[in-house]
């Protein structure tokens, strides 16, 4: 066998092998394969394939600050440990100003984003959103402001009657960078109805993001996986999400194929309209809303997803916690095989906030190529019983955690521009474009 091609024991996955090196999308069948393989280090050697082709040594990370504006919700998902209602013990609500505040100390220390998500208030006005963001736009034009999940942009619709696409460019016009992938979930009307019945489903979350990647706005996209979704379920996922990146690249004129993608794809040129090309359509049985001849089409600039982040399921707190945890072998196998399902998103991410430091680490070997960053306080998920909200990764132990996976650490920007900095007074130079291939 040539040194090139990834060993696997399994013969079940020798198909799948063939595929992966053919630069083919995996289909339902094969994700089957992957998840019913014990061969966990042969699906490793596939995801890790993948990703040297794509990236080389490179680990990218950002130095970021995490903003939680408030616990208090009018939801109560089951698998949340987050949400308080008003009142309760533990509820906290940020003004502006504060929330300013915050991002005003990332940005002295050397922050290049701000991620801002928090619960459904029910009784803040659209206005403090706008203010939020036009505050810290004000007070730290350098900074690129990752905000609001899907669930919360469909709630703004709610409070401000306005369209998705009316919300999105309001608050893209007052300082909005880029949407986090969070509230995906799990694609699956069951799941849905079982674990987060009052949140919105799946196609508006597709709205959502397909809205957004007209505007220009790029997105990320989450999957929680390990509470009460079967593993067709979680495969479906993956290849829902696909499907939407393709429909995104297609309306951008760019290749479907991972190996031709760039690293960021904010600025991509296209005059075509809206249209439904998906080439991986038939091997998903999950549908996705066609478009909507009323979003408004953004015809210089056109985005799509950067990154794709599974989140490991940690029950404790919430009312799902007499669920076990995920095992540390069942988080890098999702993880591989989220690099091996979804060929056409450039960056997969280990959250060490989720999976831990230690296995964050394990899995740069096992198609990641992403930590998120400094992150430095985080309140929605905490690994440990009484663990604080600070949780703070060092920017050395970021490198140290790189070095010694056999990896480069690079700081990158939201948009996966890498960062350069003056060595001497750590100040920002520049923006460079990133390529795919290492």
């Amino acid at each position: 066998m040539p040194q090139d091609v990834p060993h696997v024991a399994d013969p079940a996955l020798y198909p799948v092998r063939d595929r992966v090196l053919a630069g083919q999308s995996l289909t339902l069948d094969d994700g089957l394969a992957l998840y019913a393989s014990r061969d966990l280090h042969g699906i490793g050697r596939l995801a890790h394939h993948v990703r040297t082709r794509l990236h080389g040594p490179k680990v990218y990370y950002n130095r970021n600050r995490h903003i939680n504006y408030t616990n208090v919700c009018a939801l109560s998902c089951k698998f949340c440990s987050f949400h308080r209602k008003r009142g309760e013990e533990g509820a906290y609500e940020m003004p502006v100003d504060q929330v300013v505040h915050i991002a005003q100390g990332a940005a002295a220390s050397g922050a290049t984003e701000v991620h801002i998500v928090g619960g459904l208030h029910p009784w803040r006005k659209f206005d403090y959103y706008l203010d939020m963001l036009r505050g810290i736009r004000q007070a730290c034009p350098q900074l690129h402001l990752k905000a609001f999940t899907a669930i919360e942009i469909v709630h703004f619709t709610r409070i401000a009657r306005l369209s998705i696409a009316e919300v999105l460019v309001a608050l893209r016009d007052a300082g909005l960078g880029s949407l986090p992938g969070g509230g995906a979930e799990i694609f699956d009307e069951r799941v849905h109805a079982e674990a987060f019945k009052g949140k919105v489903g799946a196609n508006k979350w597709f709205e959502v993001h397909r809205t957004a990647h007209a505007l220009g706005i790029p997105s990320n996209v989450t999957m929680l996986y390990g509470h009460v979704e079967t593993i067709p379920e979680r495969v479906k996922h993956l290849i829902a999400l696909r499907q939407l990146q393709a429909e995104s690249l297609a309306n951008m004129s760019l290749p479907v194929q991972s190996c031709q993608l760039p690293d960021t794809f904010v600025g991509a040129k296209s005059t075509d309209d809206l249209s439904t090309h998906d080439s991986n359509r038939r091997s998903n049985s999950y549908s996705i809303p066609l478009n909507s001849a009323a979003v408004p089409v953004n015809t210089t600039t056109r985005s799509a997803f950067n990154c794709v982040v599974p989140l490991s399921f940690i029950p404790e707190g919430s009312e799902l916690g007499y669920l076990p945890r995920n095992t540390g072998l069942g988080d890098l196998k999702t993880l591989a095989i989220t690099r091996l399902m979804v060929d056409n998103i450039p960056h997969i991410k280990a959250f060490w906030i989720m999976q831990g430091i230690h296995l964050a680490q394990l899995a740069l070997d096992w198609g990641c190529d992403d930590l998120d960053g400094t992150v430095v306080w985080y309140d929605i998920t905490k690994r440990k019983e009484h663990e604080g909200n600070h949780q703070e990764l060092h920017l050395a132990d970021i490198h140290r955690v790189a070095r010694e996976a056999g990896k480069v650490a690079i700081e990158r920007d939201t948009l996966y521009r890498q960062v350069r900095r003056d060595p001497a007074t750590d100040q920002l130079i520049s923006y460079d474009e990133l390529v795919t291939s290492a």
